[in-house]
């Protein structure tokens, strides 16, 4: 991972200095091999190594097993693939300098990880990434909100960390920061991609004859709406998205105070339970609107 290109120059010589301090120094090899500076200008980043405890950390927020796939944009050195390697995940660097993805080829080598770290020579914007489980990103918010409409396109659950950086509007699920040999740039953002529910559904609750409509406008992982039937709404709905697993709050139910639904949702179908104080649970489904 790089720091981000447009930090101002003035700036950027002030927390490359510190950074220079942060986590271990790029490797080193025999005098011919290409050895990167730190600050050297990249396509859209400055070259800074992620110190290696905010690596360590992105990958825990992340959950990161040997099940996932992570990719790293922007991968430099290659230590954020070469670490997530380490902990059994098949791991893709996306690097735009093809000396420093040679560098991180030869470090996973080093590693003892080649098997499951791989790095390829490509642009960014101009990258498939999309079979990541975790993405993994050290660019600045412009940079993240042009890839924002990419992320969000994922598959639901997949996780993203950045080092430092915001995604626009997207407000990240969890955030965290690390003090031991981190001087600058510590904080680790989580994003899980969720799952889209926007529009209109059909819903039902096992044992009612009823259909009710519910109607959903989202915000990435939050929503707001309501459940009528017919011309009448019985109540607004709000609630919030954890990849594909959905949480409704009715906070008007007038005869079911507490009432909670609860679920996941697959494609154009969902479906759970719904709580409320003094209730039996009950099963709920519903199905994406296609007609008026």
């Amino acid at each position: 991972m790089g720091l981000p290109y447009a930090l101002p120059r003035a700036a950027a010589a002030a927390v490359l200095a510190a950074l220079v301090l942060c986590g271990p120094a790029p490797a080193q090899g025999p005098a011919h091999e290409y050895v990167p500076e730190v600050g050297q200008d990249g396509k859209d980043v400055v070259w800074v190594p992620t110190a290696q405890t905010l690596v360590e950390k992105m990958l825990d927020m992340a959950k990161v097993t040997p099940d996932d796939y992570v990719i790293d944009l922007g991968s430099g050195d290659g230590r954020t693939v070469i670490t997530a390697a380490r902990r059994g995940a098949k791991a893709l660097g996306i690097e735009f300098n093809p000396k420093m993805a040679e560098l991180a080829r030869r470090n996973a080598e080093r590693a003892g990880v080649a098997d499951k770290a791989r790095f390829v020579e490509g642009d960014i914007f101009a990258s498939d990434f999309s079979e990541a489980t975790v993405l993994t990103l050290f660019l600045l918010p412009d940079l993240n909100r042009r890839l924002m409409p990419t992320i969000l396109a994922m598959k639901p659950g997949t996780r993203v960390v950045s080092n430092s950086f915001s995604m626009g509007d997207w407000r990240p699920d969890k955030t965290a920061e690390v003090i031991q040999d981190c001087k600058t740039h510590c904080r680790a953002l989580l994003w899980i991609v969720p799952a889209k529910v926007e529009g209109a559904w059909e819903l039902r609750f096992a044992g009612e004859p009823a259909e009710y409509l519910l109607s959903l406008n989202q915000t990435q992982q939050f929503f707001t709406g309501s459940i009528s039937i017919g011309d009448k709404i019985h109540f607004s709905v709000r609630g919030r998205l954890d990849g594909s697993q959905v949480t409704y709050t009715v906070p008007d139910h007038p005869l079911a105070p507490g009432f909670e639904l609860k679920g996941e949702v697959n494609d154009n179908r969902m479906g759970g339970s719904s709580t409320a104080a003094g209730k039996p649970a009950a099963t709920w489904s519903a199905m994406r609107k296609t007609g008026p």
